[in-house]
């Protein structure tokens, strides 16, 4: 956190109108309903407050804050130094090299940048241009602001639902071998629900497991497993935001609201390094040039274009233990034999990937001709030659 954002704080605490009101009387015991507001959205009202000289407003925000969630440290730490700071004790700048201290600081930080945050209006994340009706949730974990977002896909349009505080790897993100203390950057799927009595307090409410490592880490020799969006020990409300071996930690409040919109469809999960907000616009625009090409892509299969079709695929082109080479002396035997292919692609998403300058198209292909047939999971990416063509250069079935 900026040291003058503390300072500022600490200054609203004990100057102007504060030094003169009395402390806040003790709050009445904690409801036996879920308020409304979220613990973090109270605790940046009461900031507010104490920011607007409303002193008297903070301090009962936050002493039934913390009365409520006891667990919750941030909002402990921020309670006691606004009491110290209104008795006249000096508190505890950002300077301090406690760790503990200094993740709490942290913590701060990232939460005063992103609670308030609201995307500009008429945009969309980059890193989705289309969503298939499969998938009627998506999230997108913000690495570097430590948040994760929960859309909606209505209809291929996303809407954020809800945005909360989110953890991640000691070292960061960014993973590439096992141990590295790193959470990967990609795309993944939700596989399942570990529920907290099968798991260790370390998980809290439980876990949702992640496909990590997919194809493209597989293939990129990443190793490493046991990536998953998990909640915390019950003695606190979150962990600092660099504390996990990679995982994505939440309160677990959060992680049990989050479970029902993504567990039934195995929901994407972007974890992203940068999380663009793109004009609908132009994001329309990109994904109808990449919808077509793939359109096209399929339209020269069916049309049994063998060679046109081979000319979607780059010069570095593998898949299933076959280069370019081998995988065109194949498909012109194959279709050889063919008198007619029918080709159809359902359920179609395409992600601009985190982390890489490539594009993945997800689809279930629906093949067919007069003497074969099949239908699987498939994914397609894709990249730019020197010549700025895009170009296919891997492809696997799920």
């Amino acid at each position: 956190m900026p040291q003058r954002w503390w300072q500022r704080l600490r200054r609203a605490a004990a100057g102007g109108v504060f030094a003169a009101i009395p402390l806040a009387a003790p709050a009445a015991a904690p409801p036996t309903t879920a308020p409304v507001a979220s613990p973090e959205t109270r605790l940046m009202a009461a900031v507010d407050d104490l920011r607007a000289d409303r002193s008297l407003q903070a301090l009962d925000k936050l002493s039934q804050l913390t009365q409520q969630y006891p667990n919750f440290r941030l909002a402990q730490f921020v309670y006691a130094n606004v009491l110290a700071a209104r008795s006249g004790i000096p508190g505890i700048m950002p300077d301090s090299e406690d760790p503990a201290l200094k993740d709490l600081f942290d913590e701060a930080h990232f939460r005063e940048a992103q609670a308030r945050f609201t995307p500009p209006p008429g945009t969309v994340p980059g890193n989705v241009l289309k969503l298939a009706t499969e998938y009627p949730y998506l999230v997108v974990v913000d690495l570097p602001n430590a948040r994760l977002n929960l859309f909606e896909n209505r209809g291929g349009d996303l809407r954020l639902m809800h945005s909360h505080y989110a953890g991640m790897g000691r070292n960061g993100f960014g993973k590439k071998a096992a141990g590295d203390l790193r959470t990967p950057v990609g795309i993944y799927h939700i596989t399942g629900w570990k529920p907290d009595d099968q798991l260790p307090e370390l998980y809290g409410a439980g876990a949702l497991p992640l496909n990590y490592p997919n194809l493209w880490d597989r293939f990129r020799v990443k190793t490493g497993y046991g990536i998953w969006l998990h909640g915390v020990p019950r003695i606190t409300y979150v962990r600092p935001p660099r504390s996990s071996e990679g995982c994505v930690t939440m309160a677990n409040d959060d992680l049990v609201a989050l479970k029902p919109y993504v567990l039934s469809t195995n929901a994407p999960v972007v974890l992203s390094d940068r999380l663009d907000w793109v004009p609908k616009a132009d994001a329309a625009r990109e994904r109808d040039t990449f919808l077509a090409r793939i359109e096209d892509w399929r339209r020269k299969w069916t049309s049994i274009d063998t060679e046109g079709y081979l000319g979607y695929y780059g010069a570095d082109f593998t898949t299933d233990g076959m280069d370019k080479a081998a995988f065109a002396a194949h498909k012109r035997r194959v279709n050889a034999g063919k008198r007619s292919i029918e080709v159809r692609l359902d359920d179609l998403s395409l992600f601009r990937y985190p982390g890489e300058p490539m594009m993945l198209a997800e689809f279930t292909l629906d093949y067919r001709s007069d003497n074969f047939s099949s239908r699987a999971k498939k994914q397609q990416y894709w990249r730019q030659n020197a010549k700025g063509e895009w170009k296919i250069f891997r492809e696997e079935n799920l």
